[in-house]
């Protein structure tokens, strides 16, 4: 769908949860010197200003990245951070392409799929510089188009809108059908934990694979949409879990559930 708009929910807990995870993620994956590939399914624009008018109709960011304490510059999503506002203002936010390109190296190649016009020229704009390429297109079939890339080592960021109920068992299709094409891709998967309980579908289309899995819980002050946010990881690197550690230590408004 083409109406989704993240600038909405920049910052906000969700936001923390995926974030954060996906910056211990990438610290860990590129501590070994070969180069990774990294794609991301649903970029969106890549840069939020948590002052804008979509962050303030919806309060997200004051309930997310403004409650906790100031991540530590030495943490991964703390070096992301501090590299954005440093370069865009002290109320400015990175979306998972900012982190991904803060914490690459330059050998390490990301692509970016987004569909939607407004997001995609926005993240025109914001990403610029060697070895990143975006491309406006379906993220699941581009990627599909071009799996397995080279380097073959690398990670893919699964984080769809969920917009219509039929895209969690769509993605849960899509995970099987690049894993059988890419197999040592690591993947990260995002789903928003909804009274309806749609994720279960995703769930339930990956079961039969090794997969961690990480949820947490909170309360948004209008009581309304997100109780919580998930994250799967297929292909896990050592010591994965302990990302998930790391995150609510930085971010302790996030509960496990």
């Amino acid at each position: 769908m083409l109406s989704y708009q993240h600038a909405y929910h920049a910052g906000g807990p969700a936001d923390l949860h995926k974030h954060m995870a996906l910056a211990g993620l990438l610290e860990r994956l590129c501590r070994k010197p070969r180069p990774i590939s990294v794609f991301e399914t649903h970029a969106g624009r890549g840069l939020y200003d948590l002052d804008a008018p979509e962050s303030a109709r919806t309060g997200e960011a004051a309930e997310g990245i403004d409650l906790i304490p100031p991540p530590a510059p030495d943490t991964p999503f703390g070096r992301a951070l501090a590299a954005t506002r440093a370069a865009h203002g002290p109320r400015a936010y990175p979306g998972s392409p900012l982190i991904a390109r803060s914490l690459l190296r330059a050998h390490d190649p990301l692509t970016l799929f987004e569909l939607h016009p407004t997001e995609h020229a926005a993240l025109s704009r914001a990403m610029t510089g060697e070895n990143t390429v975006i491309r406006k297109r379906d993220g699941f079939a581009g990627l599909l188009s071009i799996a397995p890339p080279k380097p073959r080592q690398g990670l893919v960021l699964v984080d769809p809108s969920y917009e219509v109920k039929d895209e969690y068992a769509a993605t849960a299709r899509f995970v099987r059908a690049l894993l059988g094409q890419w197999s040592e891709a690591v993947v990260m998967v995002w789903y928003p934990l909804l009274p309806a309980r749609r994720h279960e579908a995703l769930i339930e289309g990956l079961s039969r694979l090794p997969v961690l899995r990480d949820e947490v819980g909170f309360t948004l002050k209008d009581g309304k949409g997100m109780t919580g946010s998930g994250l799967l990881i297929l292909n896990a690197p050592s010591l994965a879990g302990k990302i998930f550690d790391e995150v609510r230590a930085q971010a302790p408004i996030l509960r496990r559930l």
